[in-house]
């Protein structure tokens, strides 16, 4: 693999090249194991902060720097980058017109919104037309048409904007369908199917279902911008950075900031539902179990999105098939309790559900996995790597890995 030879062509900042000034580097030279093993990383890096962000990845602290003769990780990084040429690629695009730019993301801002108006006008039509005529067959048929055109609206937000998740396989795609299908059907009819598993059979509220259906399409817009505000912040935050350990202190504030917008945002995103939805508790009454189990689905997904959207796909899906696994157990549970001599193991659901509602099994799955996605998020969006090249530093590092395990460590 050729590499750059001149002195010239070293950082000027960390002073490579001015103790090697007379030809090429002897053995002594400790980056070029590095430059060997990571030289894909570096030859289609756009700038040093790409290589420091690939290298956090593989392992690469400060204290590791130092042993390459560099104060830091972005030190390194600059010498890399100065000395393995660029690979040849494509020409980008030509950067729109402001006035075409600012065409585009309106475009995104309404595409986001649409979701929730479509959910709200569906479940206020519904509900008032079912209101009118007695009839459930008008309202079933507006609610099943409705439903369909605000999953197609969130399907097309999603493959767009700042939650799109890049470089995921089809495998990956459908394991997170699944497992927020399974999530938003529970949210649907979850609680009744429970009550009359333990209970006997129950009148299905309609109310509640669609009031948690126009929080789940209503939150999608906060979603979207507060992940394309810590994106950017966090950008930035990258570029200005000497250190690991400095960039990760001024990122935990934006992350601890974006969480609190989103949680402040389903505050006043639960008010408009009740709104809307004709049967809701007033405005003013105080959060209901049904509408603290929605609240916690939603950081849920917002959560679970964020990661897989920065490259945590695994953690991602991981934080929702728990959630879908203690959901599936409660439903199974409640359901032996009909077996003879197996009433026993329904105990704790019935219990729970006796003294908080039958919301409170959702509530309880979705709140302690939030909380555990929130705490591996609160580490993992907050270190170099998960900013570096959003979307594909995932396959980067894999691919680094294999040229790192193949790759001799000799000079070129």
């Amino acid at each position: 693999m050729p590499v750059s030879r001149r002195p010239d062509e070293a950082s000027a900042r960390t002073g490579a090249g001015k103790v090697q000034g007379k030809g090429r580097r002897g053995p002594a030279d400790p980056v070029r194991v590095l430059m060997h093993r990571h030289h894909d990383l570096c030859a289609r890096a756009v700038d040093p902060l790409e290589i420091a962000a690939g290298l956090e990845a593989h392992g690469v602290t400060d204290r590791t720097a130092a042993r390459f003769r560099h104060r830091d990780v972005f030190s390194l990084a600059e010498e890399l980058y100065a000395r393995v040429p660029r690979a040849e690629e494509p020409a980008l695009p030509a950067a729109p017109a402001p006035g075409r730019a600012l065409g585009v993301r309106m475009t995104l801002a309404a595409l986001w919104l649409l979701p929730g108006a479509l959910c709200a006008a569906t479940a206020s039509a519904a509900l008032r037309v079912d209101a009118i005529r007695k009839d459930t067959t008008v309202g079933l048929a507006l609610g099943a048409g409705g439903g369909a055109l605000t999953l197609i609206a969130l399907w097309l937000c999603l493959r767009r904007g700042p939650l799109r998740v890049r470089g995921s396989g089809r495998g990956g795609r459908i394991a997170h369908t699944l497992g927020a299908g399974w999530l938003l059907g529970y949210a649907a009819a979850g609680d009744w199917l429970l009550t009359g598993l333990l209970d006997g059979r129950r009148p299905y509220g309609a109310a509640p279902a669609a009031e948690a259906a126009v929080l789940l399409a209503l939150a999608a817009a906060p979603a979207a911008w507060c992940a394309r505000w810590f994106a950017v912040r966090a950008r930035r935050r990258l570029a200005v950075s000497r250190g690991l350990e400095e960039f990760a202190s001024g990122v935990r504030p934006l992350f601890a900031g974006v969480v609190t917008a989103f949680l402040c945002s389903l505050a006043a995103l639960v008010v408009a539902a009740r709104l809307t939805v004709p049967g809701s508790p007033p405005a003013a009454a105080h959060l209901s179990m049904a509408e603290a189990a929605v609240v916690a689905l939603c950081g849920l997904l917002f959560l679970a999105r964020l990661l897989a959207v920065h490259g945590f796909r695994r953690a991602a899906l991981s934080g929702i098939a728990v959630a879908c696994a203690a959901q599936a157990v409660a439903l199974a549970t409640a359901a032996a309790t009909r077996l003879p001599g197996a009433a026993p193991l329904g105990e704790p659901v019935a219990r729970l559900t006796a003294a908080q509602g039958a919301a409170a099994v959702p509530a309880a799955a979705c709140g302690a996995t939030a909380l555990v996605l929130l705490v591996h998020a609160f580490g993992a969006l907050c270190r170099a790597s998960a900013h570096g090249d959003p979307g594909a530093h995932t396959a980067r590092a894999a691919q680094d890995t294999r040229t790192a395990r193949t790759a001799p460590d000799r000079a070129p």
